[in-house]
């Protein structure tokens, strides 16, 4: 085997710049696996955190509308309990009603909150306009900016509340802008206890808003909760299933992007195979004086299944620093008119090390028809061709 090895390495080094050439198909071919990967991943992450990395991944409410969840703390520990990988799971009471301002009226949806957990679906802190804050106290709310705006009211003013069972005045403490002109319209935030008072109730919520760490387990998961919770005529639900479009045009950037891997893995092993076709009939001379000087056959297909290795790796560790290479520079030129990249690109380790070590098998394996061939080479039979 090492003497394989090393009349691989000599075929290699003698013609450089066939080698140079072969090394620099495979690191193109690697490049383009790495980049279109890291593009498709990006794409696919910044899809996904626009559209529910601030909201809820699975819900839990009452079968029945306007029924509320008894006990939702004990809720939450079950929760907790049935799903490994939950980030968070936050109580929410939604309310209805008008907001009034002197003459203004505005219909709101009030929302209630226990702010530590819920902060962390939300990122209210991130949202807060200046002068602003969270409310901490009863009977304190924070106003979606054009909502404040539409009333007229400032902070540190109160504004009365209507509902159908009487009117609460609330002091407002700040503005948020999610933006998102429904939500800047329509939403009140207030802290869950408030919204008990104002119901009359404790420990109950409308809703309990849970994230996930890997979100397209969400369906399944939500599945598995919906069954723990059927006594209590509870139901989930999952951005998977209500946001079906948008895993549809996810699921076909994937396939497009797993179609373009094995169409350029598929010409990287045409490419190796072919041109070490041609290298063992120019090295068929060589090939039978080792053979006639007692190499056996299978040392002489090693030879050729070590250069499509040494290719293999060489053309693997180039293709990984010019796909990172043309990462880099996509993000640092290709930018929206704010400074940011138009597609953040992610880098996953992982999928690297997958994509070297499809070429090097890729390479390793487009050698094998040559190494048959270099096996069956008899003496006589380059003799007579010489």
């Amino acid at each position: 085997m090492r003497l394989a090895l090393e009349i691989a390495w000599r075929f290699l080094s003698s013609a450089k710049k066939q080698t140079l050439i072969i090394i620099l198909g495979i690191a193109v071919g690697v490049s383009v696996q790495v980049f279109i990967g890291s593009l498709i991943t990006g794409l696919q992450d910044g899809l996904v955190d626009t559209t529910i990395g601030q909201s809820s991944h699975i819900t839990l409410k009452h079968a029945e509308e306007d029924v509320l969840i008894e006990d939702y703390e004990e809720k939450i520990e079950t929760i907790e309990e049935t799903i490994a990988d939950l980030a968070v799971a936050s109580p929410v009471i939604d309310l209805g009603g008008i907001l009034e301002k002197n003459d203004t009226k505005k219909e709101v949806l009030l929302r209630g909150f226990d702010f530590d957990r819920a902060n962390q679906i939300y990122a209210f802190d991130q949202k807060l306009t200046e002068n602003s804050r969270l409310p901490e106290a009863e009977n304190e709310i924070v106003l979606g900016i054009t909502l404040m705006e539409e009333l007229g009211v400032a902070v540190g003013e109160t504004i009365d509340f209507d509902l159908f069972t009487g009117q609460v005045s609330l002091t407002v403490v700040g503005s948020f802008d999610f933006n998102v002109q429904q939500i800047n319209r329509t939403w009140g935030l207030g802290t869950i206890r408030t919204l008990q008072n104002i119901l009359g109730v404790s420990n109950q919520a409308t809703s309990i808003e849970t994230q996930i760490k890997e979100v397209f387990e969400a369906e399944s998961l939500a599945v598995v909760l919906g069954d723990r919770f059927e006594d209590d005529n509870l139901v989930t639900t999952n951005w998977m299933s209500e946001n079906q479009e948008l895993l549809s045009g996810l699921q076909g950037q994937s396939i497009s992007s797993l179609m373009i891997q094995i169409f350029v893995i598929i010409s990287v092993v045409l490419g190796i195979s072919s041109v070490l076709a041609i290298t063992v009939m120019q090295k068929s001379k060589q090939i039978g004086i080792l053979k006639a000087m007692g190499i056996q056959n299978r040392d002489a297909s090693l030879v050729f299944l070590w250069e499509g290795f040494i290719l293999g790796i060489f053309g693997a560790i180039g293709g990984v620093l010019l796909g990172l290479g043309l990462s880099y520079a996509f993000q640092t030129f290709a930018l929206n008119p704010d400074g940011t990249p138009v597609v953040p690109l992610t880098i996953d380790g992982g999928f690297i090390l997958l994509s070297a070590m499809i070429a090097l098998f890729a390479s390793t394996l487009a050698s094998l028809t040559p190494a048959i061939k270099s096996s069956k080479l008899t003496v006589i039979e380059v003799i007579r061709n010489a």
